[in-house]
């Protein structure tokens, strides 16, 4: 058999672990997408269409997402302290506490008992599959800022284990925290 054909249609069972029919723990599976994205999405990226971006729908789609968890007591919205016309999303403490009924929970389980190797190489094929599909459709996916390049690493001294980093899209600083964060800005290295 075609090994890449069956990788396909592995993902596709795969799938259907995260899109499903109904709802588990009350939330519907796009639901569950935003709030996990949410969770971990950096500050760029917590605004109602940067999640309709992820999510893959509408604006409108998103803002019935967003009335529904923030209905729950998972999401609360914020105008920006920069841009009074901007929303900012943020996952409550109580959304967070919800996180751990995750329906996607088997699959990071099912991954987390891998020794560390074939983790990176498992994530790292993953990516590899994204970024020639974004190639091909001419479009992008999100991803971690420290892999983007739009980030800019400024180091004190070449010895130093400091560094101060910068986003170039946003024009804004960015704490060393926040490099592990999903942007929906997120544009990879050319080869």
């Amino acid at each position: 058999m075609n090994l890449a054909r069956e990788s396909i249609e592995l993902l596709e069972q795969v799938a259907r672990i995260l899109w499903f029919e109904g709802t588990k723990h009350g939330l519907r599976d796009r639901e569950w997408m935003a709030l996990r994205f949410l969770s971990r999405a950096n500050r760029f990226s917590r605004t109602p269409s940067a999640l309709a971006s992820y999510v893959g729908t509408t604006r409108g789609t998103a803002s019935f997402i967003i009335g529904e968890l923030e209905r729950l007591g998972y999401l609360e919205r914020k105008r920006s302290a920069t841009d009074k016309r901007s929303v900012m999303l943020s996952v409550t403490q109580q959304g967070k506490k919800f996180l751990v009924r995750d329906p996607v929970s088997v699959l990071v389980e099912a991954i987390a008992v891998l020794d560390d190797d074939a983790k990176v190489r498992f994530r790292d094929a993953l990516r590899h599959v994204l970024d020639q599909s974004d190639a091909a459709e001419q479009r992008h996916h999100t991803d971690v800022c420290k892999r983007c390049i739009f980030l800019r690493e400024d180091r004190t001294s070449p010895d130093s284990k400091t560094a101060e980093f910068s986003c170039r899209l946003f024009r804004a600083p960015i704490a060393e925290a926040e490099v592990d964060l999903l942007c929906t800005s997120f544009e990879h290295h050319r080869q």
